[in-house]
């Protein structure tokens, strides 16, 4: 924890009993809301309960799900409100309001503006980044995800260190971009698209130092991005402060008492609190009871503050909840000690390589959005078949093509320490692998042999893998026919062990169109507003796009300051 003089940004501030315009508890995408409700003409305070700002957003890949922006019609795309309308009626079926929805397309064009006047972020398509389910009406295989580009930190100034870091530790200034990143996981087998990206950010972050520089990319760059833009605005934080309760009754919230170093300081909000405190992502009871016993213990890659009190603040003044058995799935690398090492994205869908249960047998389509394929593990868990353990097992020709869970490069061994935790396996046949892994050898064999003839003819009867538009997105285009699949015929063989981690929860308080909390008798408590990961998902059940958490946080950040100002 700092010190209380140096808690404050700017530095120097007086911690104490105040009155403002609008409260901002959390400071992730949270920071949107600050800044709609600055431009909106309301004095207003953030309120970390880290050291750092930047929340979950900061430790994110950084995409964001914009459909209908002119980030994407200025490319001369197809995409309409409607179109957009119908794909998030068709995926969301009911499992959210449509209001919801509704109010998300309606504000995220003002939502990019807004960005684009307060902060120093500039916003791309990333085109061709399908959405996750594209086959549904009004879906898009080339996709409605945007990113940041690369962001020169230094604009953080003084307060650079402020920033949350992200999940990897960054050894080479090279500041990469989640469209970077697909074509250089596929350098060796498509090296006219993967080396000059390469030359490119690394050109960008040693050129940057060296001018004095230092460009970031992804959930930092958005991040530093939103952060600037509040030190702009001269908008002031009050870090290593935590919520207490809400002051007021189950009518109208009038502000909060909080606590830092010891002591509790009571903020009067005169228009409004926004919570945007994230989920609770590591308070395992409420792991535990809403949504799953068999969860590891703090494997969520949500930021370690996210312990869920915005959530039960709410709830004591009588807040509904909703969606609260959901959770951003992504299935990780198990941990040996501590957190998961690295999510498993694009390794999933490579072609050499498949998923296996505890039985050694598939249970998915491993090239499924990972959402999906987290609810499918807690689907059968539920249906009394649980997924006790997962290995995801490829071949050497897999090993020498791709990279694997962020650090390992083709042709790099494995870590040791994860064959020593008993997390990795190698063999030179399948029937000593699946001794290794603790699963039935015979049923293993049986599986594999199912899998390479299906693959060899480029199909999955099982479970389809590789026909939606988004598996092919992560594929191998130089595998043909279908670019997710590839039979395992030489080894050595290898197999490393999965664990269902997530980005966060995404259920909560339960929220309007205009980011309003409701209670559960449906009525409205005056002054209050949720969002990002501390409201229910506006999308219900579903991931739409990659970067659909991130932007729904953002746009109901800009919902709830202008609201708060009697703007909307």
């Amino acid at each position: 924890m700092t010190t209380s003089a140096a808690a404050t940004i700017p530095a120097g501030l007086d911690i104490a009993d105040t009155t403002v315009d609008l409260l901002v508890i959390g400071s992730g995408t949270g920071l949107a809301a600050a800044l709609s409700g600055q431009e909106s003409g309301l004095n207003v305070l953030v309120v970390e309960k880290s050291s750092d700002v930047g929340g979950s957003t900061a430790r994110s890949g950084g995409a964001l799900w914009l459909p209908t922006t002119p980030l994407l019609t200025d490319k001369g795309t197809a995409d309409t409100a409607d179109r957009a309308a119908t794909y998030l009626d068709a995926v969301v079926n009911g499992t959210a309001p449509a209001a919801r929805s509704t109010g998300f397309l309606k504000h995220v064009n003002a939502t990019v503006d807004m960005l684009g006047r307060t902060t120093p972020m500039r916003l791309f398509w990333a085109r061709e980044y399908s959405d996750y389910h594209p086959e549904r009406p009004g879906g898009r295989a080339t996709g409605r995800t945007c990113e940041c580009r690369p962001l020169n930190a230094r604009v953080l100034g003084k307060y650079r260190d402020r920033l949350r870091g992200g999940v990897m530790e960054v050894k080479v200034p090279m500041p990469t971009t989640g469209a970077d990143y697909k074509w250089m996981n596929l350098l060796t087998r498509v090296p006219r698209k993967g080396l000059p990206l390469i030359a490119k950010r690394l050109a960008q972050g040693v050129g940057g130092k060296l001018l004095g520089r230092e460009y970031i990319a992804g959930g930092q760059a958005l991040a530093a991005g939103l952060f600037a833009g509040v030190l702009q605005a001269g908008i002031p934080i009050w870090t290593d402060t935590s919520l207490v309760r809400l002051t007021g009754d189950g009518r109208r919230v009038t502000g909060a008492v909080l606590s830092h170093a010891g002591r509790e300081v009571t903020v009067t909000a005169t228009r409004g609190v926004v919570l945007a405190a994230g989920g609770f992502d590591h308070d395992m009871a409420m792991r535990h009871k809403y949504q799953s016993d068999s969860l590891g213990d703090h494997e969520s890659l949500g930021a370690d503050s996210n312990t869920g009190e915005a959530i039960r603040a709410a709830t004591d003044l009588g807040a509904a909840t909703a969606l609260m058995d959901q959770a951003w799935w992504f299935p990780a690398v198990a941990s040996a000690n501590g957190r998961p090492p690295a999510v498993l994205l694009a390794e999933r869908s490579l072609p050499g390589s498949l998923i296996v249960d505890q039985d050694g047998k598939r249970f998915a389509n491993e090239s499924t959005d990972y959402m999906s394929f987290g609810q499918r593990v807690l689907e059968l868990e539920r249906a009394g078949t649980p997924v006790e353990s997962m290995w995801i097992v490829f071949d050497q020709k897999y090993r020498n093509s791709y990279v694997f869970a962020a650090g390992s490069f083709p042709r790099m061994p494995l870590p040791k320490s994860w064959y020593q935790a008993g997390i990795a396996a190698k063999a030179t046949n399948f029937a000593d692998l699946a001794a290794q892994m603790g699963v039935p050898v015979a049923d293993f064999e049986q599986s594999m042999t199912r899998f390479n003839e299906s693959a060899a003819a480029g199909i999955d009867p099982d479970f389809d893998r590789g026909l939606s538009a988004y598996d092919r997105y992560y594929g191998d285009p130089t595998v043909t026919p279908n670019p997710n699949l590839r039979p395992l015929v030489k080894g050595p063989f290898y197999a490393v062990k999965m664990t269902l981690s997530d980005l966060g929860t995404c259920g909560g308080v339960v929220a309007d169109e205009r980011g309003r909390v409701h209670r559960e008798d449906g009525g409205v408590i005056e002054g209050l507003y949720a969002m990002g990961n501390t409201a229910a998902n506006a999308f219900g059940a579903v991931y739409p796009g990659a970067g659909a958490t991130i932007a729904q946080g953002l746009v109901y950040g800009y919902i709830a300051g202008r609201d708060a100002a009697g703007k909307l």
